[in-house]
């Protein structure tokens, strides 16, 4: 017999007392073998079970879940069955835990060396004259730059890259054999997020570490997992080789959740599942799939299939695997969204528009002049087309967001103009727009928990905007509001709910029809898809591609995902610190991306194939503010050409088409440059 397995889980069947005292079950008899140095990545649309098991197996159930039956052990212990205080023995030295949210997890008002040092002193293996040596240690593992500096700053001073690296090597504190790792990667930029993936990689490879690993970025997964297991329903589904899963899936829904993820190359729209995945406890006698899957049979509603293993060496809960190969493939809701927007009006234009953060001396108070040092965002001048969809992409820091908020008017303008397509100039600020500019801009926040009341039900959620710019009241309101749930694929029945009785995508949804309740001209989309799992994430963006197509609003529209973006966006705006290095049709700009820094995001991007390892381009640096001078990106740009980077501001170049780049080198020398560098043979 070889080595049994570190963590082992076994028939665990975890659920919840409803109201009526019955027993309403989240983990419906789990089964999953972890040995070491194994990396395992768990994925599935948001309910299907991921982090519960995932908790489960560290020994944790969240206030209200129980034991129904069932083991998770850790190296031969039932953790769910252990004291307290035993298990604070395993938890974070021998079993750690990386969460999602590492801003969310570390203390605001203490100092990185504090926080670490204090992770050393419970669960770490070295004597306690070493903790100050043995912190730098650490962070100079997880490759953050200067772990000196590093130590001496709070959590806020650090970006997101940087905080969640800093999660990890707390993590590392206890030198654990296993790392349990929840969304650690959610919520990155897309180069960022590729830095972490290849330090969690190299860790893994270096240390021997076991990991599991939950997201719903198959890519993610694919870059770091040997091995996937698929959940649904509470149940594993699918559970093998990460090729065999991630390339040629013996189950229907590990097929859609593939089919339900954008791509870079093609620019489709992604094909959405149908349906939404069972409540707890709502899953049936069969098949917690059969009401989605396209080979359900009779037999799928009455008999739940077993985890067989098959001749490839998977395990597949399906009475018809070897037909999943046959199915058609899903099409997505459209083509790429290429079409010229030239013969349409304007709807919005963005002059000289400048942001700066830089807070003023008091020198500057008293002489009246604005704060000294380069501006937070500089020179933006954009101007958008009726239905037209623009595309604002960069990594955090790139000024996206706050661009956003500038036409919201939410942050104040250090100089430019932001004017509606009928010449109306924008107020700098929201408080002092009228009631027409309020409704002619709308926006539409990531997560949609922070700006929708809990206390409000649907119906007066809508109720605020009709009723504000419309008047409507009565009969009229209702009918109206239902109109909206049903363009956002709702219906009248949401009325009633307060948003703590709806999935992720469905409050994603009523922010949405809340935000064309007041017919607007342009809405703005600060990355509404980001929290979202792939199958639901593929709903969202065919809605607001329907919502766009049919009502004729201008979409601006940021995001961190350039699959995301090529499959919405007619165009593109590539940002980098507050200014514009590269702008054009999004087919264009995809297909040659010829500014260094957009070559090095989407050299970044990760496609969910095992074994795909991205080019790292961009240093992994996070760069505070803009140089004083010169092209912004010059202090990371593999192609720099001399002191011209660093004292000319680079010149506006054509490639064709409304095809802009700003660079000092040519475009087409450029594109010989990256002709010239074999696939898969860039700079790392």
């Amino acid at each position: 017999m070889g080595e049994p397995p570190l963590i082992q889980v076994s028939a665990l069947r975890v659920g919840f007392a409803s109201r009526s005292g019955r027993v309403v079950e989240v983990l419906r008899g789990v089964d999953l073998e972890v040995r070491r140095g194994e990396t395992v990545g768990i994925v599935g649309e948001s309910g299907s079970g991921k982090s519960t098991l995932l908790l489960a197996a560290m020994g944790y159930l969240k206030r209200g879940l129980r034991t129904i039956e069932g083991s998770a052990r850790f190296d031969g212990t039932d953790l769910l069955s252990l004291p307290r205080h035993e298990l604070e023995r395993i938890r974070g030295r021998r079993l750690a835990l990386i969460p999602q949210n590492s801003g969310q997890s570390l203390t605001p008002n203490l100092r990185i060396e504090a926080q670490v040092a204090e992770v050393l002193r419970l669960h770490g293996t070295r004597p306690a004259g070493q903790n100050r040596e043995r912190v730098r240690e650490l962070l100079a593992q997880v490759r953050l730059p200067d772990p000196d500096a590093i130590a001496r700053r709070y959590p806020h001073e650090l970006s997101g890259g940087q905080q969640q690296r800093v999660a990890i090597a707390m993590a590392l504190a206890g030198e654990p054999e296993a790392l349990l790792l929840d969304e650690p990667t959610t919520g990155l930029d897309v180069t960022t997020q590729a830095h972490v993936l290849d330090l969690l990689s190299d860790l893994a490879a270096q240390l021997g570490t076991t990991m599991v690993y939950v997201s719903h970025d198959l890519g993610a997964i694919a870059r770091v997992c040997a091995r996937v297991a698929v959940m649904y329903g509470g149940e594993i589904v699918l559970d093998g080789d990460a090729r065999r899963v991630l390339v040629e899936p013996a189950h229907p829904y590990a097929r859609g959740l593939l089919a339900s993820i954008p791509r870079l190359a093609g620019g489709a729209l992604p094909a959405a599942l149908e349906g939404r995945p069972p409540e707890p406890g709502g899953a049936g006698p069969g098949c917690a799939f059969a009401d989605r899957c396209a080979l359900a049979i009779d037999a799928c509603r009455t008999t739940r299939p077993a985890l067989a293993a098959r001749p490839d060496g998977t395990l597949a809960r399906c009475l018809r695997p070897d037909a999943v190969a046959d199915l058609a493939p899903r099409a997505g809701a459209r083509a790429a969204p290429d079409a010229s927007t030239h013969d349409r009006g304007q709807a919005l234009a963005l002059s000289r528009l400048a942001v700066s953060y830089a807070r003023q001396g008091l020198v500057d108070q008293l002489l009246g002049r604005p704060a000294g040092g380069p501006r937070t965002v500089d020179g933006i001048d954009l101007a958008l087309r009726e239905g037209e969809a623009v595309a604002l992409v960069g990594e955090s820091g790139s000024g996206k967001s706050t661009i956003l908020k500038a036409i919201a008017g939410l942050v104040p303008r250090a100089d430019g103009t932001i004017a509606l397509g009928d010449g109306i100039a924008l107020a700098p600020d929201v408080a002092r727009r009228g009631p027409g500019e309020l409704r002619a801009v709308q926006l539409v926040f990531q997560n949609p928990d922070e700006s929708l009341n809990p206390r409000h039900d649907v119906a007066t959620i809508l109720a605020q905007p009709l009723g504000l710019y419309f008047g409507l009241s009565g009969e009229a309101l209702r009918r109206r509001s239902v109109e909206l749930l049903e363009q956002v694929r709702l219906g009248a029945h949401y009325l009633d709910r307060l948003p703590a009785q709806l999935s992720g995508g469905e409050k994603q949804r009523v922010a949405i029809a809340r935000a064309f309740a007041a017919a607007p001209r342009v809405v703005l989309c600060d990355e509404v898809t980001s929290a979202l799992d792939v199958s639901v994430q593929a709903a969202v963006l065919a809605l607001l591609d329907a919502l766009r197509r049919d009502s004729g609003t201008t979409f601006v529209f940021v995001s961190h995902d350039l699959a995301v973006v090529r499959a919405i966006a007619d165009r593109v705006a590539v940002l980098y610190q507050g200014r514009i290095c590269e702008l054009g049709p999004v087919g264009a700009v995809y297909a040659s991306p010829s500014h260094p820094y957009t070559e090095a995001l989407m050299a970044a991007v990760l496609d969910p194939v095992p074994g795909a390892r991205p080019r790292l381009l961009a240093d992994d640096v996070q760069e505070s503010a803009p140089p004083a001078q010169g092209c912004p990106f010059q202090r990371r740009c593999h192609r720099r050409v001399g002191d011209i980077c660093a004292t000319d501001a680079p010149p506006a170049r054509e490639a064709g088409d409304g095809h802009v780049i700003r660079c000092h080198i040519p475009v087409e020398e450029l594109r010989a440059l990256q002709r010239a560098e074999a696939p898969g043979h860039g700079r790392r």
